[in-house]
C-alpha cells in the first residue's frame, strides 16, 4: 500500500474543563461509582481521584460514545459472553439510558437518595446488584451496564493520562508499568524485582515541563 502523510489519528489530548458528556448529577453518580470500584486505599488514589469518571465522560463525548469503528448493524439478538457485544445502542446512549433507569431505581428503593448520597455499604450493595442483574433497569440489562462501567473504569485507571484518567500516572505506578518509555529491554526478563525508574506517558511526565 502506498503511504500517504496525514492520515494517522492521535490521540487527542483531554482538556480541564465542565464535564462533556455527563449532567450534573450523572457525573456526581459515575464519580461516587467508581470510587467503590476502586477505592483509595494506602497504595493509592481511589477511582474518582485518578481522574476515572473524566476519562468515561471524554471518551463518551468522542467517538467511542457514539460507537465509531464498531460493526453495529442488525440482526441484534442474545448471544454468549464470549461473543461480545450484541446491543444495537452505541456506549453513549447505554450510559445515558442505564444511568435514567438507576436514579430511578434508587428513588424508589431509598426514598429518594441519589447513589453519591449513600453510604459506602449501600453503594456497595447497589453495585453488587447491578452485577448480578439483579436490579431491573428497563431499557437495559444492568449487569451488561456494570461489565461496561467496571471495563471503562479500569481504562481509565491504566491507560495513558493524555485521555483524562491514570492522574499523575497512578495507575501506572501501583502496579510498577514504565508507561512508554522508549526501551526497558534491559528489565523485560528481571522477574520480581521494582522498576526503578518512574513511568512516562505519551506527552512525557510533569516534572519535565519547564517552569519560569
Amino acid at each position: 500500500m502506498p503511504w500517504v502523510p496525514g492520515l494517522a489519528s492521535p490521540p487527542q489530548p483531554w482538556r480541564p474543563g465542565p464535564w462533556l458528556f455527563f449532567t450534573a448529577d450523572e457525573a456526581a453518580t459515575i464519580e461516587a461509582v467508581v470510587d467503590r470500584l476502586i477505592p483509595p486505599d494506602n497504595h493509592g488514589a481511589g477511582g474518582k481521584d485518578a481522574g476515572c469518571a473524566v476519562f468515561i465522560d471524554r471518551q463518551l463525548a468522542g467517538p467511542f460514545g457514539q460507537a465509531a469503528g464498531l460493526y453495529m448493524r442488525p440482526p441484534f439478538m442474545s448471544g454468549a459472553v464470549t461473543q461480545g457485544n450484541q446491543s444495537p445502542d452505541a456506549p453513549a446512549a447505554v450510559y445515558r439510558m442505564a444511568l435514567k433507569g438507576l436514579a430511578e431505581y434508587l428513588r424508589v428503593r431509598f426514598s429518594g437518595k441519589a447513589f453519591a448520597a449513600l453510604s459506602p455499604q449501600e453503594q456497595d450493595a447497589v453495585l453488587s446488584d447491578l452485577e448480578t442483574g439483579a436490579v431491573e433497569l428497563t431499557t437495559v440489562k444492568s449487569a451488561e451496564f456494570f461489565n461496561l462501567l467496571l471495563q471503562n473504569t479500569q481504562e481509565g485507571y491504566f491507560a495513558d493520562p493524555i485521555y483524562g484518567g491514570n492522574r499523575d500516572m497512578i495507575g501506572w505506578k501501583l502496579v510498577g508499568f514504565p508507561g512508554t518509555r522508549y526501551d526497558y529491554r534491559d528489565w523485560v526478563d528481571r522477574h520480581n524485582e521494582a522498576y526503578p525508574l518512574p513511568p512516562v506517558g505519551i506527552t512525557g511526565r510533569t516534572d519535565w515541563t519547564v517552569r519560569d
